[in-house]
């Protein structure tokens, strides 16, 4: 892999993973387009998803401190009675919960999912299915409901359901929120918060495979840049994902979306042998 293809993959990763686009869905196409297999590489996978962790942590610092408070103060007494007075507690347990049905999902149908990251043509009709939920978002009436275990879990189950690639994570799970009704802040942030222990669970899960890897300078030095660029483009990701949420264009994603999914379904599904 060169340092080109490691920064194109990195930016993709980045921007892809925080836009309501599709990461998953992104990154087997640019694969494809760019003829590289490197999902097939466990460290370069690892270090591009560290790099979108790292944006989530440096954006929402302030609240991740506020939530690990939370946790602390949960763990020091009764923590059901603490939640009940302190709302931020409740948070940082609606993020615990709405993680499960990811994990669950993801584990038990660990192959399913695997298979489908080589149909391209299930990814291209994945997007179109994103384009369409970003753009009905938008009809959405403006909420002013605020996070409880109710909603957070059907957030999590959204979460569950973009884990085949083409599904947004992001935007499934902001536009699950404002289909519920919660404000449109509070829903963005909310799925970047979600996405933290999912990122780090997925992490922790290949770490195994980069035990014992050899690699040469060039390919550190490439994994080191693509990494840096995942950052990068996903920080500007996040910004981007709060301003437009705010001026409630959010649903100007889907025709992007649209567009390629279309592309892939007319390339993949009538041009390729």
């Amino acid at each position: 892999m060169t340092i080109f293809e490691a920064v194109i993959l990195g930016i993709i990763q980045g921007l892809t993973e925080f836009l309501p686009v599709s990461s998953s869905g992104h990154f087997v196409l640019g694969e494809y387009f760019l003829g590289i297999k490197e999902s097939d590489d466990v460290t370069f996978v690892v270090l591009l998803h560290f790099g979108t962790f790292l944006s989530v942590v440096i954006y929402f610092r302030e609240r991740i401190f506020e939530i690990l408070n939370a946790i602390k103060l949960g763990l020091s007494g009764n923590i059901i009675q603490v939640a009940k007075e302190n709302y931020k507690v409740k948070e940082a347990i609606f993020l615990l919960t709405a993680s499960v049905p990811a994990a669950v999902i993801g584990l038990a149908f660990e192959d399913f999912f695997e298979e489908a990251f080589s149909n391209l043509l299930g990814v291209s009709i994945a997007l179109m299915v994103t384009g369409t939920i970003l753009y009905l978002s938008e009809k959405a009436t403006p909420g002013t409901k605020r996070l409880n275990s109710t909603n957070t879990f059907l957030i999590g189950c959204a979460q569950a359901a973009a884990i085949i690639p083409g599904i947004s994570r992001s935007g499934s799970t902001i536009c699950t929120g404002l289909f519920l009704g919660i404000k449109k802040e509070m829903a963005a942030e909310f799925s970047f918060l979600l996405s933290l222990p999912v990122i780090l669970g997925a992490t922790i899960l290949k770490v195994g495979g980069m035990i014992g890897a050899n690699y040469t300078n060039h390919e550190l030095i490439a994994f080191t840049i693509g990494t840096i660029a995942s950052f990068i483009s996903g920080y500007f990701a996040i910004v981007l994902v709060m301003d437009t949420i705010k001026k409630k264009k959010f649903s100007y994603f889907s025709y992007y979306c649209w567009a390629v999914g279309l592309f892939g379904i007319v390339y993949f599904g009538f041009f390729l042998p």
